[in-house]
């Protein structure tokens, strides 16, 4: 009778189980499927306008005509400096609240205020960049100060990624090179360090697609409505691609006639991101193999 009971439960669980896992699948296939929606919407609105003179001259006749090449540079220089800006001192705070500092109430703290940053909405960082950079600082609206901005915004995503990398790993390798030895800087930087490094840069990655898309904190530290040329220092100001893909949308001189224009640079705007992220799992990845063979 037992037995019997027991069968049952198991063929309930099984089919429980079975329902969860496709009810997971079903959800995933949705995600991907409007993933690729919009994606391919996007490629069929955008593609027309997306050649090489496209990407290498400047707007022309009130951003109806042109390119988009001066964006495309500001909105690089942006990203550059950012992470410039973020990762150091985003890994640097990372190790330390995980190997140096004492588990008390202030790390605790730090931990809470970290997760709050980073859910706080990008225009109040972008107000914060005009306050600070661009006013008190005097570093007015230029790609300096809008690095900053979009640094301090993606800095609590670097954090919390390096810790929960160094967390994830084994007590034993630490115990292993502290007994062969070494101290504890060398602990982090010969053995724990290169071992999370390839988790470390998904917070580059995360940071990176953030950092290229938002038009909030450049729009009061950086960006141009119009401003067809080159930068030449981290003071000028510049273009960028969502505030430029913005401006197309909503408010230039003919909407209508910029509106393949508009698709166009969100096409490339979303092709610049997937490069750099695949650039950046390529590093992942190498860096992975690099500890495999060590």
């Amino acid at each position: 009778m037992s037995t019997l009971i027991n069968t049952k439960f198991d063929r309930r669980k099984r089919r429980t189980q079975g329902v969860a896992f496709w009810i997971f699948r079903l959800m995933s296939l949705a995600v991907v499927a409007i993933l690729l929606w919009i994606l391919g919407f996007l490629v069929v609105k955008g593609i027309g306008v997306v050649n090489w003179e496209f990407l290498t001259s400047i707007p022309e006749d009130g951003m109806t005509q042109g390119g988009i090449l001066p964006a495309i540079v500001g909105t690089l220089c942006l990203v550059v400096g950012s992470m410039v800006f973020a990762f150091p001192i985003g890994v640097m705070s990372g190790i330390y609240i995980n190997e140096y500092a004492p588990n008390n109430w202030l790390v605790k703290f730090i931990r809470v205020m970290t997760n709050n940053l980073s859910s706080i909405p990008s225009i109040v960082f972008g107000l914060f960049g005009m306050a600070l950079f661009v006013n008190t600082l005097g570093f007015g609206d230029s790609i300096l100060a809008g690095s900053l901005t979009l640094g301090l915004l993606v800095l609590p995503v670097v954090i919390r990624t390096t810790e929960e990398a160094l967390k994830a790993i084994d007590n034993s390798y630490r115990n292993a090179s502290l007994a062969l030895g070494a101290t504890k800087l060398q602990t982090i930087r010969k053995v724990i360090l290169p071992m999370a490094f390839p988790n470390i840069i998904t917070g580059l990655i995360l940071s990176v697609g953030r950092v290229s898309g938002e038009t909030a904190p450049i729009l009061f530290t950086v960006a141009a409505y119009f401003l067809p040329k080159l930068p030449t220092s981290i003071f000028d100001q510049v273009m960028a691609l969502p505030y430029h893909l913005y401006v197309l949308a909503t408010s230039g001189t003919d909407i209508q006639a910029a509106r393949p224009m508009a698709y166009g640079t969100a096409l490339v705007l979303i092709l610049i991101v997937l490069l750099i992220n695949l650039l950046a799992n390529g590093l992942r990845a190498w860096f992975g193999k690099k500890v495999k063979t060590h």
